[in-house]
């Protein structure tokens, strides 16, 4: 079987939609109750089987290196004290995984950050996180460990789905195709942001990608699309016309943090369900 090692982590945007809070500080660095976007990110990375943690950044980014990494003064302070434990969790991931970084010097799209990652991944089959889509499934295995799952069975490319309101559509992209086992889909059809009479159905790619390492060839040849960027589901159009894109509605739930209603949301589950 082939093993998953490397996560890669696009984190060049501007996070606009919380300016001011993110004029200086990373979007993937706020807060759900006392842990960022992006730890919670590695985290189900890391349970999923996987210790290369890829980060491709942009200017103002540095606070992501600085977090996993050993602070010094800080730890000096708490050594000791009962405060020393709330560091316990990402020191684990500081010791038990690599971090590198690359940097995405224009916003070219998703599809273009994947590409700049290359030098980071290799030639090996990879898993994309987008830390602002928040996923949490209490009591049973992260999404990322359940995609592993089903590429050690299918060995293709997989994307995390779930349905939206059909009003929302231009919102994400969208795909279609037919159910091959129950909550799998071998992908036909992928439309990046339609709107609503355009779109071939109401199911949208979430930030949960496993990916074959051709997707780089192809995305070297894939002209902008939408938005004028490099998207993601063109390139990935381009595998599933060999069949070779599956769909998967995950078992979980998904919050967009990039939107205040979901951030709000997912502080508010969390804080709910979990032990702070």
């Amino acid at each position: 079987m082939t093993k998953i090692r490397t996560c890669l982590f696009p984190a060049a945007g501007y996070g606009t939609r919380f300016l001011p809070a993110t004029k200086a500080m990373p979007k993937e660095m706020m807060p759900i109750v006392n842990k960022p976007l992006i730890e919670y990110g590695v985290e189900e990375a890391y349970r999923a089987g996987m210790t290369d943690m890829a980060f491709v950044t942009g200017r103002g980014k540095r606070a992501l290196e600085d977090h996993f990494d050993v602070s010094y003064e800080l730890e000096h302070q708490i050594k000791g004290t009962s405060k020393e434990r709330y560091l316990d969790a990402t020191r684990h991931l500081i010791d038990a995984c690599t971090f590198t970084y690359t940097r995405q010097v224009e916003m070219r799209g998703l599809g273009h950050a994947i590409l700049t990652g290359e030098v980071l991944v290799g030639r090996e089959p990879f898993a994309v996180v987008l830390a602002d889509d928040f996923c949490v499934n209490i009591g049973g295995d992260g999404v990322l460990a359940q995609m592993v799952a089903l590429f050690q069975e299918h060995q293709c490319s997989i994307v995390a789905i779930e349905e939206v309101p059909a009003d929302q559509t231009h919102r994400y992209g969208i795909v279609a195709g037919d159910e091959i086992a129950p909550g799998v889909l071998r992908l036909s059809a992928m439309v990046e942001k339609p709107q609503p009479a355009d779109a071939p159905s109401n199911l949208a790619i979430i930030g949960r990608y496993i990916l074959t390492p051709d997707i780089f060839d192809i995305l070297r040849s894939t002209p902008p699309g939408a938005g004028g960027e490099v998207q993601i589901t063109d390139a990935l159009m381009q595998q599933a016309k060999a069949g070779r894109v599956l769909g998967f509605k995950f078992a979980g739930q998904r919050f967009d943090c990039g939107s205040p209603a979901g951030y709000v949301s997912a502080i508010n589950y969390c804080f709910a369900h979990f032990d702070y």
